[in-house]
């Protein structure tokens, strides 16, 4: 056996075997599932044939329903008449219906699906539709027959993502100040601005994938071919791709196909009338935490179902690729819950589902055979070997994982450690460790950290003193120690964590309080469902400090290629709380220190010449003493073979230098 991801990692040479039955159920399953000469994209157009299509001369719909003894075709069109549109049994489980003349369904019309099995008629909404709506009235879901006025007229041509990501994790519905669910329109006047502005350069959506429960942040999904209705239509969503690809931003979906609501009516469960046409049967079928069921990665009409999902939002939103959500879930059998990943072994055990391994494989080559630059992240807190090299080379074929132990990290620190006493060691371990060859997206905090029950960077360092002083002219040491360290925990993850970085919307100037989607825990409130952007706005308060540190820090990094580059440990100190190092183009000093500041303190650099004070967290204009004097340094080569210069380093303080030519 030749692959690249053995020699990379010799650690994992015991397990040849099992990489290579990774690599044999990959090319039997192609072989499986493809004629001879036909590709993964032209296999994933199961949306160009189920569904409802217009023709010159009618419509048709389609559907795959094995189990079904018979299938109905009902809604408004025909007086919600259950039998008076029958559909007749194909091959292979597939119903078809034909409706004579164009208009024979017409804009803004609901239709269902009624499915007979085992004599009972179950209604079900159709697995393909993409448009999917609820009544404001008896609250029930229904597909809706959209027709647009006329094809959108895409203008991004010729867009790809940027090699470097800093990625604005963000969410439509919670993304306006006013209490209510905003809207795709509303996204792209107000939002995308603010995205621009700060420097970021992709954005990962949430919850576009239909879903009833709004508070799973979407994801549990029911209708995997339709834009959630709730934020607006299709257009108005392509509308907002499109501006953003004319910006320069880049657009990835935040994809859910580890498993799916429970729901039936408005769900894939028990579409025909089983529990097995899409998941497993049994146990192995419900998700024990998530309350959710979980695909059957073996079988060939789910794969057709999942692979023509992703092509469908590449084809008809222009997507740039995916985050993939709980892609632990997806490679054990245990969804690897309360499993400690604490060698190679864990990886490569009766415990592997194999077939989801395959199945991430196969939606990572359709993808990039589709488009060669899209962009394919993975949400695995299990560290996975070879989950972001190519497949040739043995791998899954992500380009990146989410290096989601950095966010426990500092958790941990800041609630069971003083700041002093923190292991500068491991913080650098933490964020600078990566399997080899494999990249990843370094973050402080996402959506999960966000949420009730958690708390933000910001909320955990300041917690109530956040509601009454936050003015200017307020010196409260809460805040300040806050601030501080807010502005040095963001640039340390951004400079070291990854090969991209990703933050959620509002943390970058410290947003307040935490996430609580309206229930009936909260009177079904949306106080807590929304971003308070006039904080980050007002002069008098000092969240306009740190949204404009986060705006500095990422042109920095875009300007100075930060994450592309090699990182070079210069100096850790743990007993004077100082850590140096080379990134890129800039040399990063943290003095970590609560109380000392250090007078002519020697800082080690990786070559001799000039260098220029960049940037400092403690600057005036990012809310600090400004104690850190924007000039220049010489490092030179010292008689003990250090090089290096010696600068004043205030305490709690991060400083960027770049190096003159």
């Amino acid at each position: 056996m030749d692959l690249r991801i053995l020699k990379q990692d010799s650690s994992l040479q015991p397990f040849a075997g099992d990489i290579q039955l990774r690599m044999d159920n990959y090319a039997a399953t192609k072989e499986r599932i493809l004629p001879p000469e036909m590709t993964l994209a032209d296999y994933a157009n199961g949306h160009h044939y189920f569904g409802f299509h217009r023709e010159n001369d009618g419509w048709y719909y389609r559907e795959w329903a094995p189990a079904a003894q018979a299938m109905y075709l009902t809604g408004d069109f025909c007086g919600w008449d259950r039998h008076a549109y029958p559909m007749t049994c194909l091959e292979n489980g597939v119903f078809e219906l034909f409706l004579p003349g164009k208009d024979a369904l017409r804009n803004g019309q609901r239709v269902s699906v009624i499915v007979v099995h085992d004599g009972q008629e179950l209604e079900r909404i159709p697995l393909y539709a993409n448009y999917v709506v609820q009544d404001p009235e008896t609250t029930a879901w229904s597909a809706m027959i959209h027709i647009p006025e006329k094809t959108f007229s895409w203008t991004d041509a010729g867009f790809a993502p940027s090699k470097s990501l800093f990625i604005y994790e963000c969410h439509i519905g919670m993304a306006q100040e006013e209490g209510k669910v905003g809207t795709y329109a509303e996204f792209r006047e107000n939002v995308l601005p603010r995205v621009k502005a700060l420097g970021y350069n992709t954005l990962q959506i949430m919850a576009i994938m239909e879903h009833p429960y709004y508070a799973s942040f979407g994801y549990q999904v029911t209708n995997f071919f339709a834009a959630s209705s709730r934020f607006g239509t299709p257009e108005e969503l392509k509308e907002l791709i499109n501006t953003a690809h004319g910006m320069g931003i880049a657009v990835l979906l935040d994809v859910v196909h580890s498993h799916a609501s429970k729901n039936t009516r408005e769900g894939l469960n028990e579409f025909d009338g089983t529990s097995y046409q899409f998941f497993h049967d049994g146990p192995r079928g419900n998700h024990s935490a998530w309350g959710t069921k979980c695909f059957n990665y073996g079988k060939p009409e789910v794969l057709h179902f999942l692979l023509s999902n992703l092509k469908f939002w590449l084809e008809e939103y222009h997507f740039d690729g995916f985050r993939f959500d709980g892609v632990t879930s997806m490679l054990y059998h245990d969804h690897g819950l309360g499993t400690a990943f604490t060698g190679p072994a864990m990886y490569f055990s009766m415990n592997t589902d194999v077939d989801a391994v395959t199945y991430l494989q196969l939606a990572n080559e359709m993808v990039r055979s589709i488009n060669p630059d899209a962009v394919m992240i993975a949400e695995d807190m299990s560290a996975m070997p070879g989950l972001c090299l190519p497949i040739e080379d043995g791998g899954i074929g992500f380009d990146y994982r989410l290096a989601m132990g950095v966010p426990d990290m500092w958790i941990r620190l800041l609630k069971e450690h003083k700041d002093e006493d923190w292991d500068l060691n491991q913080i650098y371990y933490e964020l600078a460790n990566r399997r080899p060859g494999e990249k990843t997206i370094g973050y402080c905090e996402s959506h999960d950290q966000a949420l009730v029950g958690d708390k933000t960077i910001m909320f955990r360092l300041c917690d109530q003193q956040m509601y009454w002083s936050m003015e200017k002219n307020n010196t409260d040491l809460t805040i300040e120690r806050g601030m501080a360290l807010h502005k040095m925990l963001r640039l340390l993850t951004m400079s070291l964590g990854g090969e991209g970085y990703l933050t959620f919307m509002g943390n970058e100037f410290g947003h307040p309080e935490w996430i609580d989607f309206p229930r009936e825990g909260n009177g079904w409130s949306y106080h807590y469902c929304r971003r308070q952007w006039s904080l980050a706005d007002n002069p008098d308060l000092k969240y306009q400090f740190l949204n404009e540190f986060e705006k500095a820090m990422v042109v920095f990094a875009r300007k100075h290629r930060v994450i592309k580059g090699q990182d070079r440990q210069l100096l850790i100190h743990n007993s004077d709380n100082v850590m140096v190092y080379k990134k890129g183009g800039g040399t990063f000093v943290f003095n970590f220190d609560p109380n000392r500041s250090y007078e002519g303190y020697f800082v080690p650099t990786a070559s001799p010449g000039k260098y220029q004070v960049a940037m400092s967290t403690d600057d005036y204009c990012y809310g600090g003493q400004g104690r850190v004097y924007h000039q220049s340094y010489y490092a030179r080569k010292h008689p003990d073979g250090r090089i290096g210069f010696l600068m004043y380093l205030p305490n709690r303080t991060a400083i960027v230098l770049k190096k003159g030519k």
